[in-house]
């Protein structure tokens, strides 16, 4: 290495050579576990032109992969190298290297140049680091100084991770907070998330859950991975629209450690966080509790005219809403490391919530039959009581086997929910307009139960055939059950009560999907592709208690193929196509032919008839990775859905004999959606950087089968920035911006409802969703020693933007609603973290970081 060349100019070799050579190898931590996401940086030798000393100068720079493999391509020939690695709670470590060509090598054949390179691209310009092993580096938490930071957004192929800690907006908030700022997402005023326009499937730590979005607290939140097109490993369920999968945080760090936090909004609404972890030889445990308060405000206003018969009725209503209540969430987990290749896992989530939702509703009802015309005026208030509680277990086992990649795991997940609510509706009606006397009241009360529960169980098996392939299969079960008991009854004011025949819904359903998956995975050189296929079967049977009805189907069998290609390309880029074919099957509630009268302004009714939609998925995406952990990634995408499964409107006669809208669920002959999305990540300086999304896509429906006209295809455009300044003195700002263009109103399938939709559903009917847009604020700063302590303040739709304008229309009526909540809602966060810690993470093959299908951590 001494004797070598020096280093010239622009830090290429005397004597011309060119960079056409490669370096690759793979990083373990001391126990020969891979270790990802290690920094792998190539610098170069080379002599300063004024000192005239020696410096190295960095040419390359990558992260590992999931596998702790690093490659370099288009590295100088005949100069001296080092490859730098380093990870957080590790020694760094030097590795010099020069990649010398076979001919001036000594001693080289023929069979040893080609054996050093399996690829077979320009073999004797290759060269094989072998493993690399880093040691750890065990230190007090008061005695180390982080400067190294998690990027907020990392971009892979077949998914984007992003990290929930560099967002801090979304401090003392919960997954709706965090959803807002994940790029591709979108989240309305209702909090329902779309993903390119469609309901992406929700998972927590990669298992189907019964919690919602606003029931799981941010601050629990490590990372989301949001998947646009998964392969035959994950569920061929959900319709094509993807796959959200919620990581939640898992400490395992040796010793003890952990955090406290509370905070305050603008509404009175307290959160608060404990969070601890502690790790002694073979044992991890983990725990988080957290209670978060709601004191939501929402205001709105509603015009709508209804066409029926003869008469035609118009409708002004103007709401206040307030969303009260709070809720408590904990966390268990433990970990126990049998050996180096085997862990068990344990993990049990709890949540209970206490909530008192109030709604006033001011309502002019104009009607003209025939030529008559009369208005009424009248008051509506709501006053609810739901109370909740969630139990979630989940147990899994990771088995590492002596050849590298050869694993095994299995796991098993229960999440189950008891809930029950109460509302009492009370209703004036005035002698005249607001003000004057009260001519009548009207009183009525709904009280429900409901408890959904999931069952999963899953195995997976990867075999490692060679250096390049892999062939790997697992097995899945998945039992859904739903009990649902929901009776109205009329009052009389006087503590006497009549039970309502037509406002009763009480069913029980069980559903049940088994699935098989394969996926072959190689290479060739820089091509790359994987072939999968899934096979499921399901059926479903549910009773109607109040009717004494049963009902049942089963599906056939179902195939499911998918297709990955990849062609890495010079300089840091790549190019994938995938296509897939995902299906949704409806719902039991969709299904049951069975008129649901509890909700007057929402009549529900099954179709028996529905079959289940079938979506063909294709995207072609472009990756290019740039010096200082900048990257772009390019997609363009295209589905095809047969059957969608779409709400749709008919007239018909209530019992009483009066003409009444009812929702129903109709298959559309088709639909597809084709559209671009861009994502890049830029680090401008050491103090700035961005976070940029936009999406544009085209989406229509074609419901010619169903008698009335199609809606006009409508190109729509989304767009999100994140940008994160980090300034003097430890503060840091993060702001978020979104616009939302005018678009078609959304296919709102309710396939993951427990109970009949909700009164502001609408059909498959014309209209739209006017733009939008909107921006959040947060300003942290951290202090005390290593900056252990934190404040964080936040505000959210600053300039009270964020409005939601829905303009609707059918052959039966008409409306135009908007609604406003939550603007400039200001929250103060206090964090403190603490511990004793060895630096030196378990850095074994984590089993969320291999995807869904390996969720077999702890919760």
């Amino acid at each position: 290495m001494a004797q070598g060349p020096g280093g010239g100019q622009g830090g290429r070799p005397r004597g011309g050579g060119p960079a056409i050579g490669r370096a690759y190898g793979k990083v373990t931590d001391s126990t020969g576990q891979p270790m990802a996401n290690v920094s792998a940086l190539v610098l170069k030798s080379v002599t300063d032109s004024v000192s005239k000393k020696k410096k190295l100068v960095l040419i390359k720079g990558m992260e590992t992969k999931a596998n702790g493999e690093f490659d370099f391509e288009e590295l100088p020939i005949v100069s001296p190298l080092v490859v730098r690695l380093s990870a957080t709670g590790y020694k760094s470590h030097d590795l010099p290297f020069m990649i010398i060509p076979a001919s001036a090598a000594p001693g080289s054949t023929p069979a040893t140049q080609s054996s050093a390179n399996p690829m077979g691209n320009l073999p004797s310009f290759y060269k094989d680091l072998g493993t690399v092993k880093l040691v750890g580096d065990v230190k007090e938490l008061s005695s180390v100084t982080v400067s190294a930071k998690q990027p907020a957004m990392r971009l892979e192929l077949d998914k984007k991770v992003f990290n929930v800690e560099r967002n801090i907006v979304s401090a003392g908030g919960t997954a709706l907070d965090v959803m807002r700022n994940v790029p591709s997402v979108n989240v309305d005023l209702d909090g329902n998330v779309t993903l390119r326009g469609a309901a992406p499937t929700i998972f927590v730590d990669g298992r189907p859950t019964t919690l919602t979005l606003d029931e799981i607290p941010a601050d629990a939140i490590e990372s989301v991975e949001v998947m646009t097109n998964p392969s035959a490993k994950y569920d061929a369920s959900g319709g094509g629209a993807g796959i959200l999968n919620i990581i939640l945080k898992k400490n395992r760090k040796q010793g003890y450690n952990g955090s406290i936090s509370a905070g305050m909004d603008s509404h009175g609404a307290p959160n608060a966080l404990v969070s601890l972890s502690a790790r002694q030889g073979k044992v991890n445990l983990s725990a988080n509790g957290l209670i978060n308060g709601m004191n939501g405000k929402t205001t709105g206003s509603t015009d709508r005219s209804t066409y029926l018969s003869d008469t035609t009725t118009q409708l002004f209503q103007q709401d206040l809403q307030r969303n009260k209540g709070h809720f408590l969430f904990g966390q268990f987990g433990v970990d126990y490391f049998v050996s180096n290749k085997t862990t068990l896992s344990a993990g049990y989530i709890k949540v209970h919530g206490d909530l008192t939702p109030t709604d006033v509703s001011q309502i002019q009802t104009d009607s003209l039959f025939n030529a008559y015309h009369s208005s009424t005026y009248s008051t509506r208030g709501s006053n609810t009581g739901r109370h909740f509680d969630v139990n979630g277990v989940q147990l899994g086992m990771k088995h590492l086997f002596a050849r590298d990649g050869e694993e095994w795991t299995a796991d098993a997940s229960y999440f189950g929910v008891t809930a029950h609510s109460t509302s009492l509706y009370t209703t004036d009606y005035y002698s005249g307009k607001p003000g004057t006397p009260v001519a009548s009241t009207t009183y009525s009360q709904t009280v429900g139960t409901a408890a959904p529960a999931f069952f999963t169980a899953q195995t997976d098996y990867t075999n490692p055939l060679n250096k390049n392939t892999k062939l790997e299969a697992g097995l899945r079960a998945s039992i859904q059950n739903l009990e649902n008991d929901n009776n109205t009854y009329t009052l009389d004011g006087h503590g006497g009560s009549t039970l309502d025949p037509f406002g009763s819904s009480n069913y029980k359903s069980t559903s049940r999907v088994f699935a098989a998956y394969v996926n072959f995975t190689s290479k060739i050189g820089n091509f790359g592709y994987a072939l999968g296929l899934r096979g499921e079967s399901s059926s479903y049977s549910g009773d109607l208690i109040n009717t004494g009805q049963h009902f049942h189907n089963t599906y056939p069998v179902s195939l499911f193929p998918t297709l990955f290609l990849s062609q890495k390309l010079k300089n840091d880029q790549e190019l994938q196509l995938s296509a897939t074919r995902k299906v949704n099957r409806p719902g039991f509630f969709q299904l049951i032919p069975y008129t649901d009268y509890s909700d007057t302004l929402n009549i529900t009714r099954g179709n028996p008839d529905l079959v289940p939609e079938f979506t063909g998925s294709f995207e072609l995406s472009y990756m290019k990775n740039f010096k200082g952990g900048n990257n772009l990634l390019v997609s363009a995408y295209y589905k095809y859905t047969q059957n969608l499964i779409t709400h749709y409107q008919d007239s018909g006669l209530n019992p009483v004999g009066k003409p009444v809208l009812i929702n129903t669920y109709e298959n559309a002959n088709n639909a597809y959606t084709v559209g671009a999305e861009v994502t890049s990540t830029n680090n401008l300086t050491k103090w700035w950087d961005i976070t940029a999304n936009l999406n544009i896509y085209n989406s229509h429906i074609n419901t010619e089968n169903l008698l009335q006209p199609s809606q006009p295809a409508l190109w729509t455009w989304f767009g999100k920035l994140n940008s994160n300044f980090k300034l003097p003195a430890n503060f840091s700002i993060q702001l978020t911006a979104l616009y939302q263009s005018k678009t078609n109103l959304p296919v709102n399938q309710n396939t993951n409802q427990f109970a009949p939709p909700g009164s502001t559903t609408q059909s498959s009917s014309q209209g739209y969703i006017q733009s939008s847009y909107g921006f959040d604020v947060a300003v942290k700063k951290s202090f005390l020693k290593n900056n252990a302590a934190s404040l964080t303040v936040s505000m959210t739709d600053i300039f009270r933007t964020r409005w939601a304008d829905q303009y609707s229309k059918s052959l039966y009526f008409s409306q135009e609603y908007d609604r406003l909540k939550d603007p400039q809602l200001l929250r103060v966060v206090f964090a403190y973290r603490f511990g004793k810690m060895d630096l030196n993470l378990f850095k074994r093959k984590d089993m969320n970081s291999q995807g869904m299908g390996d969720a077999g951590s702890s919760l």
